[in-house]
């Protein structure tokens, strides 16, 4: 009997302890998603609007939850080779692409595998996206890219996509552009706006009555103005919805502008600044007075992107040095290195310290930034080379189709993702 006794009060204890477990459990569940929902709501206002990582969220099976994911980093992954692949998003008969980056077309010998290598970060998926719903959701919308030939790479290729879905196309040249499209179906724009280094610039020759770069000793150069931008974009803020920019391959191009012969001299106010700046102090002026700029310019609720730097794949030495890209794959990760880190200091040394110059200025805009250096480092397979036409070969653009199709994918992930939010 005794031991039956205490087997029941030992059962009452168990069960009262039971209870007092549930109930703290429950407690304990309920903390839990408080402190999630408020973990949630303090993520989501505190997130910058101009991070490249995107939070995705997803519900759980059992409660319906909302449980938050972790970032996805679209700069973070590997190129994963698909035979499977048959077709691009168009083909090398699209007119807009440069004889030079058709690489199909001019018989490159890897022309027709660039393509079906495809770009999976890590922990999360970067789909091809879709044409026409592309159009449907951005009717009325004009976009713009405005930088360099490689923006117009871009440019090209979002438009060689779109061209595929929808034919009816106006072509004309919309607040200063090189060039640009309608697409009438949807009243949606696109236009490339060509600018080296953002700023307006041109030649410079010593006045003959003398000056303060002249009594400096300076004869001709290249005078850039850092507070005006350049006339082929000015207009592009008041015009466009949506715009993306890029710059930086003419600021470490000592071919373009000899720092002896032919450098650059730098003007605000329309006075020449003295002492004379080198081009990287110069670059970041520019893209101080450039950023505001456009802040100020940009039409009500207007979308604005800054790509990151576009790498360039010579070894061998430089464009005009016999520098060559031969590669038929995506390099490794060692092999991108050794091309791009900073303490190795070679040839493409300049598409890292670009980045540097971006990430500072643009730290505290509004600006959203597209990250696809990363990605594009390792496509040392995926530019003309030698069947770009050129006497040398073309290891800086990128054959289309091809990496700048992926560019696209994740500019217009960007794009939905930022139009839902709102």
């Amino acid at each position: 009997m005794p031991i039956r006794g205490h087997s029941l009060h030992h059962a009452k204890k168990s069960a009262s302890h039971s209870s007092s477990c549930s109930t703290s459990l429950l407690f304990i569940s309920l903390v839990c998603l408080a402190s999630l929902f408020l973990v949630y709501s303090l993520f989501k206002s505190s997130v910058s609007p101009h991070n490249h990582q995107n939070l995705q969220f997803k519900r759980s099976d059992s409660s319906g939850t909302p449980i938050l994911v972790e970032p996805c980093d679209y700069s973070d992954g590997m190129w994963i080779y698909d035979p499977s692949v048959r077709s691009a998003p168009y083909d090398h008969t699209c007119k807009e692409i440069f004889k030079g980056w058709n690489c199909i077309a001019s018989n490159k010998s890897n022309g027709l595998d660039i393509i079906k290598w495809r770009w999976k970060p890590k922990g999360c998926d970067l789909p091809r996206f879709d044409p026409v719903r592309f159009l449907e959701r951005f009717r009325n919308t004009n976009v713009g890219f405005v930088g360099d030939s490689l923006n117009r790479n871009m440019f090209v290729s979002l438009f060689c996509t779109l061209k595929r879905a929808s034919s009816e196309v106006k072509k004309w040249r919309p607040a200063g552009a090189d060039r640009g499209f309608t697409f009438l179906q949807y009243n949606f724009t696109i236009a490339y706006h060509r600018t080296n280094l953002l700023a307006r610039y041109g030649r410079w020759s010593a006045d003959a009555n003398g000056g303060t770069l002249e009594s400096l000793g300076y004869k001709e150069g290249f005078r850039v103005d850092v507070d005006i931008p350049d006339g082929t974009w000015a207009e592009a803020p008041s015009f466009h919805d949506i715009l993306i920019f890029n710059t930086g391959h003419w600021w470490w191009a000592p071919s373009k502008f000899d720092p002896v012969k032919s450098p650059m001299l730098f003007f605000e106010n329309g006075l020449p600044l003295i002492p004379p700046l080198p081009p990287h102090v110069g670059l970041d002026l520019v893209l101080k007075h450039m950023i505001s700029f456009v802040e100020r310019r940009m039409r009500a609720g207007g979308i604005k992107f800054f790509r990151t730097q576009s790498p360039r794949h010579f070894e061998g030495g430089d464009w005009d040095q016999g520098g060559f890209c031969q590669h038929l794959q995506p390099l490794l990760p060692e092999q991108v290195e050794e091309l791009f880190s900073l303490e190795n200091n070679g040839t493409n040394v300049e598409t890292r310290l670009v980045n540097q110059h971006l990430y500072k200025a643009l730290k505290g805009s509004d600006f959203h930034i597209l990250e696809i250096t990363r990605m594009s480092e390792f496509r040392a397979d995926a530019h003309p080379s030698t069947a770009g036409g050129k006497k040398h070969d073309d290891c800086m653009h990128w054959c289309l189709p091809g990496t700048t199709d992926t560019w696209n994918d994740l500019f217009i992930t960007h794009l939905n993702n930022i139009k839902s939010q709102n």
